[in-house]
Order: C-alpha cells, then sequence, then structure tokens
C-alpha cells in the first residue's frame, strides 16, 4: 500500500488576520510531502508514526458520533490498516508551519472518509466550506483548535484565497518568473514553534483595545493590501506593503518572532534588502521573507539556509 501523496503549505499572508476576518491566501508547496504507507516491521519514526494515528483513530471516533451529519469514516478499515502496520511517511517538518498535521488529516479524509467531496468535482464555496469544517474538526485534535486551511490546503493542491470565514475560494496565482531577482524564500529559524501557545498570547493581546486597534487599522489593512497586490500581480506596490506589514509585526507581534531573530528582522526593513513576516504563528520553525533582489538578501543573511519558495 502507498497512498496519494499530499503536499505541505505556505499561508503567504494571512495569520492571525484570519482569526478576526482578514484575508489570506495560501499555496501548496511541493517541496516537502507525505503519504500513508505500511510496513509490517515498523520501528522508529514509522513506528511513532503508527501509534499516533492509533490515538488519532480514537478522536476521528469521537468526531464522528458528535457529528454524524458532517462526516463518517470507515473505521473499521482505519484499525484494519493500522494493526497491518500503517504509518504517515511524511518530509514535513513538525512545528515549522508548513502544514505537517494538514498533509496527514488530507491523506486519512482522503482515504478513509464516507461520501468524500472530491477535487474532480466542481467546488462550490458550500462544498469548500463543508471541506473546511470537516477538516478543522479533524485537525483540532493536534493544535486545539484549526480553522481546516491547511488540511484544505494540502487536499485540494490549489492556492485558496481566503476573504472571510464564510468566504474562501481556489484561486490562481500569477506564473513564476523562474528568471526573475525577486522570489520569497523561507528562512530556517532552527527551532520548532508550537501553535499553541502562540495562539493564546494573542489572544491575550486581543484583550487591549490599543492591539485591537493596531490590528484593524494596521495589520489587516496591510495584509489585505498584500493579497490584492501579489494576485494582480502588482510587485512594486506588494513589496511597499510588505515592509509596512513586516514593521507591524516587528513592533506588535515580537513575542512571536523568535529573539536572534529581531535584529535581522530590523535590518531587513532599514536596509530594503529584504522584508521578513511569519510563516504560521510563529514562535520558531520557518520564516517568510521577501526580496526585490535573492543574490542580495541571501549576502545579508549570510550564514542562514534560504528555500526559495517563488520567484518574481
Amino acid at each position: 500500500m502507498k497512498g496519494p501523496l499530499f503536499y505541505s503549505k505556505i499561508l503567504l499572508f494571512g495569520e492571525y488576520g484570519i482569526i478576526k476576518d482578514s484575508r489570506g491566501l495560501s499555496i501548496p508547496y511541493n517541496f516537502f510531502k507525505g503519504a500513508l504507507k505500511k510496513d509490517p516491521d515498523l520501528k522508529g519514526k514509522s513506528l511513532d508514526s503508527n501509534r499516533a494515528l492509533k490515538e488519532y483513530s480514537r478522536h476521528l471516533e469521537e468526531l464522528q458520533e458528535a457529528s454524524p451529519e458532517l462526516v463518517s469514516f470507515d473505521l473499521e478499515a482505519l484499525k484494519a490498516d493500522l494493526d497491518e502496520g500503517m504509518f504517515f511517511d511524511s518530509s514535513i517538518p513538525q512545528g515549522y508551519g508548513v502544514g505537517s498535521s494538514g498533509a496527514l488529516v488530507a491523506a486519512i479524509y482522503d482515504r478513509y472518509a464516507h461520501d468524500k467531496i472530491t477535487v474532480l468535482e466542481n467546488l462550490t464555496r458550500d462544498k469548500l466550506l463543508t471541506l473546511k469544517a470537516i477538516f478543522a474538526r479533524m485537525e483540532s485534535f493536534f493544535h486545539g483548535k484549526s480553522s481546516g486551511l491547511d488540511p484544505l490546503n494540502s487536499y485540494l493542491s490549489l492556492p485558496i484565497l481566503i476573504n472571510s470565514k464564510d468566504h474562501i475560494e481556489s484561486t490562481s496565482i500569477p506564473s513564476q518568473n523562474p528568471d526573475g531577482k525577486g522570489a520569497v524564500f523561507l528562512l530556517d529559524s532552527g527551532s520548532v514553534g508550537e501553535t499553541a501557545p502562540m495562539v493564546q498570547i494573542f489572544m491575550e493581546k486581543m484583550k487591549q483595545e490599543g492591539f485591537r486597534k493596531v490590528l484593524k487599522d494596521e495589520f489587516i489593512r496591510y495584509t489585505d493590501a498584500c493579497v490584492e497586490d501579489f494576485i494582480s500581480g502588482n510587485v512594486k506596490s506588494l513589496f511597499g506593503n510588505i515592509k509596512k506589514l513586516s514593521h507591524v509585526v516587528l513592533d506588535h507581534f515580537s513575542p512571536m518572532i523568535p529573539k536572534e531573530f529581531h535584529q535581522l528582522w530590523k535590518q531587513g526593513i532599514e536596509t530594503n534588502t529584504y522584508y521578513l513576516k511569519l510563516c504560521g504563528s510563529g514562535g520558531g520553525g520557518y520564516i517568510l521573507g521577501f526580496t526585490e533582489d535573492l543574490d542580495k538578501a541571501r549576502k545579508a543573511l549570510d550564514g542562514h539556509r534560504l528555500e526559495v519558495v517563488y520567484n518574481f
């Protein structure tokens, strides 16, 4: 048995903002991937994965009992496969903000859900929202609370435009320019980030009126503008808005930025060589970077590993 591949994702814009109805843009990232496999002789990581999946199957059982109208699974087949050594074979790093649990959820839904909504159907807004609701409940096992967007992106392997909580659609993004000097890149922070504590910090900050005002008047405003610029291919305007967004994050979301990156973050804004932003919830994992000149950014970030995601 070897299941289909499910890819990692990158939320280019919208982290935290989409909790408060900003726009967002999520794209598949094919560099990392995962698939369900079987091995009767489990050891190491595959054994850990099999054990974790057995725990997860109990969550799916509870979900089915609580919401049979939302989703049901072939739990007998799932249990039989787990007993025969099924595990999730994945190159997606955990706690890095690129959707490791999302790919797993997509793979399980694809294989075991009854009456599943398939990628080949006409994906109406209602179908997308239903999938998102199912995936949110399935993924809550890993994060305590989930928007369902990571598994949705992984399942469809299409860019997803989030207009609001109740308005999402698959979208197209401008073709990459392989010869372009500009790029979106991932910067490895060298440490793992955990989603739940970061979201907790955000929720605490939301109790302050000043922070709520910054979120609405600046963070969401620039996020929405970045989404619009990226989709329409307006690169000049995009970099102006990313710079403002990077500044707001440094000033108001500093607990989500690993301490050793505060200076690099500031340096990018001051020199205009690159701009950094959170990739997912932050706290570790990957940091997203945007630059109009990749060679200059590489020099400025010497000693750090950059993975190019998209070329302008």
